[in-house]
């Protein structure tokens, strides 16, 4: 426990050391702030659940003592608890440290990432205290997480630039997974029964916020393409490229195991967590749901660190219940879970499988399993999204438990789960109530997903930012009476359920864009601002036509 801690430190005080220097530091001046900060800010996240257990006062005495000297060095833990050295220490994650202010000064004058690296540095080394107990505690990790949006807060209102907002794609777009192996194309079938054969898409969209990401998908569904699924939450423009067919579960010429099932897919190397962590963040809103993604983070990083030191770690469950109403963004933040997944090395891939009812249940007897199978082995190595799942427990009048297959479908997703546990990730999604009574449906579901994400409704502030960012993407702008009306018009709505949030705002946004054409047309030659600046009269014709 203490190497791990210990190595956690040193690497700190390197990096720190080095980029004082660069700062304008002495060398011997730099390494001592650096180890001081090192020490305090282990003592923070001792201090974060206020339990001191036996454990960390040892482990901060081990790498505090020789760092620090006499008297600490020689102080045993009943000495350390008298003190008081370690009571209210976790104050010091509320705010920027002067050290830290100093490195986010440097980076300002030249650009630099000092501050990055001192936010990586001290995110590890939380994880690091975290990971002394058996159990992390998760107040210890939710101290990690707001440290993090403290500093990230900081850098930003610094004017700051972090490493992934200056890759050539601004950050939100995530490496190029290699094609599928080669196979003949699945035969035409119609959109019975049976369903359609899944679909393999890179896809170029924009989060519920307007945020643009690049996603690998898989398309499970009985309904024709450019349906639900092609309509995701939020996006403004779509553009497919690269489509390719994905093969059927052992259709001829695909490569299986032993088993029957297919090996790991080939994959690039995973993005950085942070980098994608900092996509999360770049959502408008969500604040909640950012928490817990991120805590679910800090438990599979500090389960690896663990695991990698040869100590025992409590299993944790990967599968995901996310609830709310439409265009909440649950779609999108699936697809950077997936991300964020691969790159704590949790999945293989972190490809996302998106399917429903109708890509899972069959029509006649014996085919649902064989269905369900299918789209599974479609998702091992990354994460199975299934959209109001609660449908598959609901029979043709919509009792719960109804008679169809649905319930075999759902067994046979229990089974599967529990057969690729190191292989599969499932997130199901729907409104809240009816995702109850679908985990109670079956005795292993309630087990394999214990923990809920709740997507909130979108504020009418929220909805404004998503509109504003949707326009500008798209070359227009809204001008000052065009907010005003579009935010008279959000005020009224109800956030109710099946309220549509940032899909609605998307719908609005369009419709607004076909009457400022219906204007502009009618003007001769008319300027850049005319063609750009969306109107309060645009918005009101766009509200009229929608009635």
């Amino acid at each position: 426990m203490t190497a791990m801690l210990d190595a956690a430190v040193d690497r700190f005080v390197a990096t720190v050391t080095d980029d004082l220097v660069s700062a304008g530091t002495p060398p011997g001046d730099a390494r001592t702030d650096a180890v001081a900060e090192a020490v305090a800010l282990t003592a923070a996240f001792v201090d974060a659940d206020v339990h001191h257990s036996d454990g960390e006062v040892a482990a901060f005495l081990a790498v505090a003592g020789p760092r620090v000297g006499p008297p600490l060095q020689d102080a045993s833990p009943t000495d350390l608890r008298r003190s008081g050295m370690l009571t209210g220490a976790r104050a010091r994650l509320g705010r920027p440290s002067d050290l830290a202010r100093t490195l986010l000064a440097a980076d300002r004058g030249d650009d630099g990432d000092r501050v990055w690296r001192y936010l990586q540095a001290t995110v590890a080394l939380g994880h690091a205290v975290a990971a002394v107990d058996l159990e992390p505690s998760q107040v210890e990790l939710d101290a990690v997480a707001r440290f993090r949006q403290t500093l990230l807060a900081a850098i930003h209102d610094a004017g700051v630039s972090t490493p992934d907002e200056r890759r050539p794609d601004g950050g939100f777009f995530s490496p190029q997974l290699p094609p599928q192996p080669p196979g003949p194309p699945p035969a035409a079938t119609g959109r019975g029964a049976e369903g359609s054969s899944p679909r393999s898409t890179r896809t170029v969209r924009s989060g519920p916020d307007g945020t643009t990401v690049t996603t690998t998908t898989i398309t499970h569904t009985g309904r024709a393409p450019g349906g639900r699924f092609a309509d995701v939450a939020g996006s403004v423009l779509e553009q497919l490229t690269g489509a390719t067919p994905l093969e059927p579960a052992r259709a001829a010429g695909d490569a299986t195991d032993a088993a029957g099932e297919r090996p790991p897919r080939p994959v690039a190397a995973p993005q950085p967590l942070a980098e994608v962590l900092a996509e999360l963040d770049a959502l408008i809103g969500l604040a909640p749901v950012k928490a817990e993604v991120q805590l679910v983070a800090d438990l599979l990083t500090v389960q690896r660190l663990r695991e990698d030191r040869g100590l025992t770690s409590v299993p944790t469950s990967r599968h995901l219940v996310f609830t709310g109403n439409p265009g909440t963004g649950k779609t999108t933040v699936a697809r950077l879970v997936g991300r964020i997944y691969a790159s704590l090395g949790a999945v293989a891939s972190g490809h996302v499988v998106e399917t429903d009812r109708a890509g899972l249940v069959a029509g006649y007897v014996g085919q649902t399993a064989a269905k369900v199978t299918e789209v599974v082995t479609s998702a091992l190595d990354g994460v199975l999204l299934i959209d109001e799942a609660y449908a598959l427990t609901r029979g043709s009048g919509g009792a719960v438990g109804g008679g169809d297959f649905g319930q075999e479908a759902v067994d046979t997703l229990v089974k599967l789960m529990e057969d690729h546990r190191d292989r599969l990730v499932v997130i199901v999604a729907g409104y809240p109530e009816e995702m109850t009574d679908f985990i109670a449906s079956n005795p292993g579901l309630s087990s394999r997903f214990p923990r809920t994400i709740h997507f909130p409704d979108y504020t009418t502030s929220e909805l404004l930012a998503i509109a504003t960012h949707q326009a500008e993407g798209s070359g227009y702008r809204f001008t000052g009476d065009g907010l005003s009306a579009l935010q008279a018009h959000l005020d009224t709505m109800t956030r109710s359920r099946g309220f549509g949030n940032g899909r609605q705002v998307r719908n609005l946004f369009e419709a607004t864009l076909a009457s400022h054409a219906q204007r502009v047309v009618a003007i001769a030659d008319p300027c850049d601002e005319v063609l750009t600046d969306l109107t309060d009269a645009d918005v009101h014709a766009a509200l009229a036509r929608a009635g």
